[in-house]
Formats: structure tokens, C-alpha cells, sequence
């Protein structure tokens, strides 16, 4: 397996043209890639970036992004909100002011629409069949310091294996397990990536096995309905949730 960082140009806020960034700086893909995308490219690309009249107007507009909201006690200045958005729990629904050149960024909307036609963009020019494209972003660990990648939106890949009804090495009959692959691949990517002045948002990971492509949107099998989350005696405490239709 092949972990292929791409630097790039900058993506210039408050609106730029991802495609003509892939166009330009993507290597040839081959059969089987699976491209992991820094969701910053993806705002950039939508115009999701927002100047701040007043300081105090952040906050304001992460409770409005974000699905349900608690405030955290941890901050000074910097309003600090733990967050759901798009069923992921993310520090202030996602937005985010490094590397946004004095703006800040939004979360891009119908993140899994646009990666798919970044997968039909991409097939096309390399011509390939087989291709998988995953949008990620840093988010915190409970009860661990530093950030590591999760991915919000992905197509052209099957985002979990499931090991039910399989056997353990000692032959015990599995019953609950299932392997997120997308959000494993999001770890690395973002590994790749760094959080500074890297300008890597681009890695291709390439030969690794395991992977099942499609051509169908897959993003409800990755999601959890709150209630039957394991953390749901923790998520309940989150004000104002909006369920996604895909998972209500």
C-alpha cells in the first residue's frame, strides 16, 4: 500500500475551482485509488466562507450550522461548542479560520453530492472504473489531546465491514463488530496533511486491499441513529437536534 501525499496550489477564499485544482495537480490516478479530499477545498469550492462583522457573530453562526449544540466551559476568548453536524460530533459545527486567509469557513453542504462528482469527474479523465473519493476533517478524541481525521462525506466506496456472524480466532461467533474503513482512511489522510502550512489537502491511497467499490451512495451505512448510539446517555444533553432524513 501507497499513502501519495499531492501538494497543490492555495485555494483562494472566499470561492475557488476545485476542479481545475484537480486538473492541475493530481497525478494520474490508477485503478482502485481512493482520494481523500480536505473538506476546506470543498467550502472553498461552494463559497462557504463568511467574513466576521463582530467577533461575537461566531458563535451565532455555529449555532445556526450545527444540528444540535452544547456550550463547553473550556475556552477564553475563542467561543468553543461541541457539536453535532451531519451525524458527526465536531467542535463548532465544523468551522474553522486556519489557513482561510481572514475568513472563516463553513462546512460544505451536500458534501456527498459533490464528492460524487468529483468521482465522476476523476473516472472519467483517467479512465478508470474503479475509484473511491473521501471528504475529511480534524476532529477531536474524547479524553485524548490532538486531532485526527473523520470523514464527512464519501462515494464510490462500501464504508463498513461487517464481521457479524464470522468467527473470532477462537471461534467464537461475532455479533456486534464492524469496521469503519472510511473513517480509518480519513486518519491517515489527515496524518498526511498536517494542520499547519503543509499545503497538502490531497492524499491518494493506493494498493491497499479490502477496499469493495460501487457506484451507489453508501453514506447510510456508515451512520447510527442517536438512540441506538452507544453515547446517546451523553448526545441527549445536546440542544436543538435536527435528525438527517437518511437516519430518522
Amino acid at each position: 500500500m501507497k499513502i501519495i501525499p499531492v501538494k497543490t496550489r492555495k485555494l483562494l477564499p472566499p470561492k475557488d475551482d476545485i476542479f481545475k485544482l484537480l486538473n492541475t495537480s493530481l497525478p494520474k490516478l490508477k485503478e482502485g485509488d481512493v482520494l481523500l479530499v480536505a473538506s476546506k477545498l470543498l467550502s472553498i469550492h461552494q463559497g462557504r466562507a463568511k467574513k466576521l462583522k463582530v467577533k461575537s457573530e461566531k458563535l451565532k453562526i455555529i449555532k445556526q450550522e450545527a444540528e444540535r449544540w452544547i456550550q463547553s466551559k473550556m475556552s477564553s476568548n475563542e467561543p468553543i461548542v461541541l457539536t453535532i453536524k451531519n451525524h458527526t460530533l465536531i467542535p463548532n459545527a465544523g468551522i474553522d479560520e486556519s489557513n482561510a486567509k481572514g475568513y472563516i469557513l463553513l462546512w460544505p453542504k451536500n458534501t456527498g453530492l459533490l464528492c460524487k462528482q468529483i468521482w465522476q469527474f476523476l473516472k472519467k479523465k483517467n479512465k478508470i472504473k474503479k475509484l473511491a473519493i473521501v471528504a475529511i476533517d480534524s476532529h477531536c478524541v474524547p479524553l485524548r489531546w490532538g486531532t485526527v481525521g473523520i470523514s464527512i462525506g464519501h462515494f464510490g466506496i462500501e464504508p463498513v465491514l461487517d464481521y457479524r456472524g464470522k468467527k473470532d480466532l477462537f471461534g467464537k461467533k461475532l455479533k456486534w463488530t464492524r469496521k469503519n474503513i472510511v473513517d480509518a482512511l480519513a486518519a491517515m489522510g489527515t496524518f498526511m496533511m498536517g494542520e499547519g502550512n503543509e499545503q497538502i489537502p490531497l492524499v491518494i491511497i493506493r494498493g491497499m486491499e479490502g477496499l469493495k467499490f460501487t457506484n451507489k451512495d453508501t453514506r447510510k451505512k456508515l451512520v447510527i441513529k442517536p438512540k441506538k448510539d452507544l453515547y446517546y446517555p451523553l448526545l441527549k444533553s445536546f440542544k436543538k437536534f435536527t435528525c438527517p432524513p437518511y437516519a430518522c
